[in-house]
């Protein structure tokens, strides 16, 4: 049987604290996700204080997008788009087109089945937007979980009952 045996689109959340670990974790499961199982894979991910820059100052499209105007650069091996305003969630699936998957790091606005990625401590005020949690048992917190129901208890570190997990809940679009 294949890896989430479906002709819809999947997509899952991630989230957890700053050097949680979830970067490791979605660079691990998107690597596995077209590698081993050959699926197209998008990834969303939040910047939610605006900190992320993307273009060099002073080179064309940095000029272009700074002037106000909406910008894509593409080349022979890639397209890029910045956009001036946010965009939601069906906006930005149908600008990404044909994918399998969409692995979303952060935004806890959006309504989808999430992982909560704790490594060294499990935050408590995560815990509410989550439907399980990967971390291991050396967090130092990890007690808190026995007082959690509906969340699932998720190894950090095996992969198969990460991506079996995400196939039995992601959304499906």
């Amino acid at each position: 049987m294949k890896l989430c045996e479906t002709t819809k689109k999947l997509m899952v959340a991630f989230s957890g604290p700053s050097n949680s670990g979830k970067t490791t974790l979605i660079v691990k499961i998107a690597q596995l996700l077209k590698q081993k199982y050959k699926k197209k894979v998008v990834i969303l991910k939040h910047d939610p204080k605006n900190k992320a820059r993307f273009d060099v100052k002073g080179k064309d499209s940095y000029k272009f997008f700074d002037c106000g105007a909406d910008v894509v650069v593409t080349s022979p091996s890639r397209t890029t788009y910045f956009a001036q305003d946010a965009k939601d969630l069906s906006t930005i699936i149908e600008m990404v087109g044909l994918f399998d998957i969409l692995l979303i790091e952060g935004h806890k606005d959006f309504q989808v089945p999430r992982i909560g990625v704790f490594h060294q401590s499990i935050e408590e005020s995560y815990l509410r937007f989550v439907d399980a949690v990967a971390t291991d048992e050396k967090a130092s917190n990890f007690e808190l979980l026995n007082k959690q129901k509906n969340v699932t208890i998720l190894k950090l570190d095996d992969l198969d009952q990460i991506l079996n997990w995400i196939c039995k809940n992601a959304k499906e679009i």
